[in-house]
């Protein structure tokens, strides 16, 4: 937790709460549903919600902006992210019912009142999201098939254009073939520089025009 503070030092009272009963609560949950491998339950903070919290050191807080999270499993990026950014709205998606089940736990658990949470894959939801997020779910050109219907046509901030923002480890070069849109990448170390994520990746895929 006393990572989150260092690099989200301008956290609200509530904020902090919420954040805090993160660990108790995927503990809890973690024993009866596997959302998290037990062996990394314990660096629940470091590899899963400061992780997360990597695409608002990327993006800036805009209010109002709508986000999809596809593949969430037991809500990441999106839970974290809702925290963070009150004032924006989040879906959450995940093919796995159970999965779901904790996303709807956890955020009824720490009031976050800003999402909603669905059971299925991108094309079972028809509404359109100025982004949408993932953290390891498919191989990037799947992954752009599968959500560019899902992307808003309008822009809230041309300068990040609508599009798909995801955390990805390996060799991209591999999963990237046939993309039609232009590929931005980071390293999530300039953003976080913390060890555990020397190998990852920030991914930007603009699929709307500035």
């Amino acid at each position: 937790m006393n990572l989150i503070k260092e690099y989200f030092p301008e956290l609200t009272e509530r904020q902090i709460q919420q954040f805090a009963a993160l660990d108790d609560l995927y503990h809890q949950w973690n024993q009866k549903i596997n959302v998290i491998s037990r062996k990394d339950i314990d660096n629940l903070y470091l590899n899963h919600v400061l992780h997360s919290l990597a695409i608002a050191k990327f993006l800036p807080y805009m209010p109002g902006a709508t986000f999809m999270d596809l593949g969430t499993g037991g809500g990441f990026p999106g839970i974290p992210l809702a925290i963070l950014w009150p004032e924006c709205r989040f879906h959450l998606i995940d093919r796995i019912g159970k999965k779901i089940k904790v996303v709807e736990n956890v955020a009824n658990a720490i009031s976050l009142k800003n999402v909603t949470w669905q059971h299925g894959d991108s094309g079972e939801c028809h509404t359109k999201f100025d982004y949408v997020v993932s953290r390891a779910v498919m191989n990037l050109a799947d992954l752009v098939k599968a959500v560019k219907g899902n992307i808003s046509p309008r822009n809230i901030n041309p300068q990040f254009p609508n599009g798909l923002i995801c955390l990805k480890g390996g060799d991209l070069e591999k999963e990237s073939g046939g993309v039609q849109y232009p590929i931005i990448t980071y390293p999530v170390t300039e953003f976080i520089p913390q060890e555990n994520f020397r190998d990852k990746l920030l991914v930007y895929v603009p699929m709307k025009k500035g």
